[in-house]
């Protein structure tokens, strides 16, 4: 299992837009077979902080995700949105076991 906390700083005048795009892709990404979870979380102090947390069931799944459509239209479409390049983290899943991720 693998974690992939995505943080992204985003331009004040495009939250909403933002947002609005994020929600789609997060949606669709939730449909995709190897993804256990997508949440999507804006900072409550800097209300145009946002992060994704991803969590995958492997390598592939993360490559796969980043090869559908929503995501492929989702990154074009938020990039000129970006106050600054988004940043991923890749970890580990230590808890809970990997077939409780499946059964959330």
């Amino acid at each position: 299992m693998i974690a992939y906390l995505v943080s992204m700083d985003v331009k004040p005048d495009a939250i909403e837009a933002f947002k609005e795009a994020s929600i789609i892709n997060a949606r669709n990404s939730l449909d995709e077979p190897g993804i256990a979870r997508f949440d999507f979380i804006q900072g409550q102090e800097d209300p145009a902080r946002f992060m994704f947390i991803e969590v995958y069931g492997t390598e592939g799944d993360v490559l796969a995700h980043k090869e559908t459509d929503h995501y492929k239209i989702w990154r074009e479409t938020v990039a000129p949105m970006m106050a600054q390049p988004r940043k991923g983290v890749r970890y580990d899943v230590v808890h809970p076991e990997e077939q409780a991720w499946w059964s959330v």
